[in-house]
């Protein structure tokens, strides 16, 4: 499978997803896919001003941009942060 399910939490917004990731796309290009598709979903009510992180919820930690999601450790049911 070439994709993952994981829970994605948005603090600006205060809204949680399930979201379907790509293992394979550098973590960049997906906090890309992310911030315009949550774009579209919320209206316009997320927006953010510099391209946002993602961090691992459980440690605080955030993940590389320039690691792909396979290289990164998240895997189906990890829980990340959009910051």
């Amino acid at each position: 499978m070439n994709k993952i399910l994981v829970k994605l939490y948005i603090p600006m917004i205060g809204k949680e997803y399930d979201v379907w990731i790509p293992i394979n796309r550098r973590i960049y290009n997906v906090v890309r896919l992310m911030v315009k598709g949550l774009n579209e979903l919320t209206n316009g009510e997320y927006c953010p001003k510099i391209m946002p992180l993602l961090y691992d919820k459980n440690t605080s930690l955030p993940y590389s941009l320039d690691m792909s999601i396979r290289e990164s450790g998240i895997k189906s049911g990890s829980e990340i942060v959009l910051l």
